[in-house]
């Protein structure tokens, strides 16, 4: 199939449209051109938008995909009746069977940051999210107790978007620690992860592909050579082994798949809102 132009509009930050649309278009063999539109809130927007949509169309010849998450009626209806893409009305899909379901009618509140400063949960992430900075690749010890998990793994397997990624969507401190080839002669954990061994959770990597990661950052260094590369993955795994300690591998597999397997094993009640 051609590459297809697919925007998402909405009258917030756009991530909602973005990520349930991305969802849908990654069960087709296309390689779309995104493009956000966010705060799309008046009239005004509204048909600036839809010129662009219709302006595109024009030009490629072919219909672009438009991802809607738009609570406005008034806007809402301007993009719906004007536009000349494939319009995808994400909003009005559920919440209009979810009104008759539950016998209600929704708040139509704009945007799921409307009211941040009165938000717990919100507070809650940017503090997993300094947390989570604070303690990048081994950088302190302190405070690991109040850590809800601590990643372990040698250095380029994964661990700093992983934190990142629990701290920013789930709000869990995410410590992360690399394994070096000195912890690997000394045959056992670092001193400051000891007491903390139960919020441990590795990631190791195909050493080919790890080596690759690293002739990028290093090319030609014995960091990046393949032979270390598979002496490091292979004490990190016995190391882990012998600690008890539950990995994975992130060679396959997306920062969510990793995410949500290390919250299924260390945050269950993370998966139950």
């Amino acid at each position: 199939m051609t590459d297809r132009t697919v925007y998402f509009v909405s009258d917030g930050t756009g991530i909602t449209a973005e990520t349930f649309g991305n969802s849908i278009l990654a069960q087709f063999t296309i390689k779309p051109r995104h493009i956000r539109r966010p705060f799309i809130d008046t009239s005004e927007k509204a048909y600036a938008v839809v010129r662009e949509i219709n302006e595109m169309a024009e030009r490629e010849g072919k219909r672009p995909i438009v991802f809607l998450t738009l609570v406005d009626r008034e806007v809402l209806k301007i993009v719906r009746d004007h536009c000349k893409g494939r319009v995808m009305d994400m909003f009005g899909t559920f919440i209009e069977p979810l009104e008759e379901e539950f016998e209600a009618k929704s708040n139509h509140r704009v945007g799921r940051f409307s009211d941040i400063a009165k938000s717990q949960e919100y507070h809650d992430r940017i503090e997993a999210i300094n947390f989570s900075l604070a303690h990048d690749d081994g950088q302190s010890a302190k405070n690991l107790d109040v850590a809800d998990v601590i990643l372990v793994g040698v250095s380029r397997s994964g661990k700093t978007p992983t934190s990142l990624y629990l701290a920013m969507q789930h709000g869990i401190k995410a410590a992360n620690y690399p394994l070096i080839p000195e912890d690997f002669e000394r045959d056992r954990l670092p001193t400051s992860l000891a007491p903390h061994r139960r919020k441990c959770f590795g990631l190791t990597i195909d050493p080919d592909r790890l080596s690759q990661i690293r002739n990028e950052r290093r090319p030609g260094s014995k960091y990046a050579d393949l032979m270390n590369c598979r002496y490091e993955i292979n004490e990190a795994e016995k190391m882990m082994k012998r600690e008890g300690i539950n990995w994975l591998s992130s060679t396959h597999k997306s920062i969510e798949e990793i995410a949500t397997t290390i919250l299924n094993d260390i945050r269950p009640d993370r998966l139950v809102y």
